[in-house]
């Protein structure tokens, strides 16, 4: 299956909204393929995928986070959810789903390019390097950042997506720190209603500990965010 660095699909049935979109990318010398339902999305997903695909929620044919469900059952491309739908509950669904980010139209232009340009980064691979360690152990437990493999005191192995990776990691790098919420995602601010981050944490603890409601690892400091309470060792 192949996939293009650059392309971008759009999932969008009113085509007006599709072109503002479309216009705002290519400006900016994305490339860009427009599909008017879900299933024209999941036809072409068995040729391909995108590096990142805008997901409208309320398509013709489809619930939009039934696609979304279904998309991340099987591809791990970046995906961002621009959906007239700001319901709170939407929005943490959308995000619980596998969403990358999740944006309420109507939008700014130059917005949606940022957070396309901090979702595209999410998915780029890291550059090889021999010397930068890739295995942190901590508290028991072993955490590979290349295959995002999570290994349990007693042996158990999960992968992690890529998501929850990404904030292992920055807890990881920085043990024993309180780091902001901002801080944890690739430091794009947020808005009260984007709660991803927190979702993603709880994913984490629900891995770690054996009881999430009383975590002891990744602690909360109300009003500043996240701590990592452990010794951390890089190899």
């Amino acid at each position: 299956m192949t996939r293009s660095a650059g392309s971008i699909w759009i999932v969008e049935d009113d085509a007006a909204v599709a072109q503002l979109i479309r216009g705002a990318l290519e400006k900016y010398d994305f490339r860009c393929e427009h599909f008017a339902t879900g299933a024209a999305l999941l036809r072409q997903l068995r040729q391909g995928v995108p590096a990142l695909c805008i997901l409208d929620l309320g398509l013709p044919d489809m619930d939009g986070l039934e696609l979304l469900r279904q998309i991340r059952s099987r591809h791990g491309f970046g995906l961002l959810v621009l959906t007239g739908r700001g319901d709170t509950h939407d929005r943490v669904t959308g995000l619980e789903l596998g969403a990358d980010d999740y944006m309420v139209k109507p939008f700014e232009p130059r917005e949606l390019i940022a957070r396309v340009r901090s979702v595209l980064r999410r998915y780029q691979p890291a550059a090889p390097s021999a010397e930068a360690p890739r295995v942190a152990e901590f508290a028991g437990w072993r955490f590979d950042t290349a295959t995002h493999e999570l290994t349990a005191p007693d042996g158990r192995s999960e992968g992690l997506s890529l998501a929850e990776a990404s904030v292992l990691r920055r807890l990881l790098e920085r043990p024993n720190q309180i780091l902001s919420r901002e801080q944890l995602l690739d430091g794009r601010n947020l808005d009260a209603l984007d709660r991803s981050i927190d979702l993603r944490i709880s994913r984490l603890r629900k891995r770690l500990e054996e009881n999430p409601q009383h975590a002891r690892l990744i602690r909360t400091v109300y009003g500043a965010g996240y701590l990592l309470c452990a010794e951390v060792a890089w190899h």
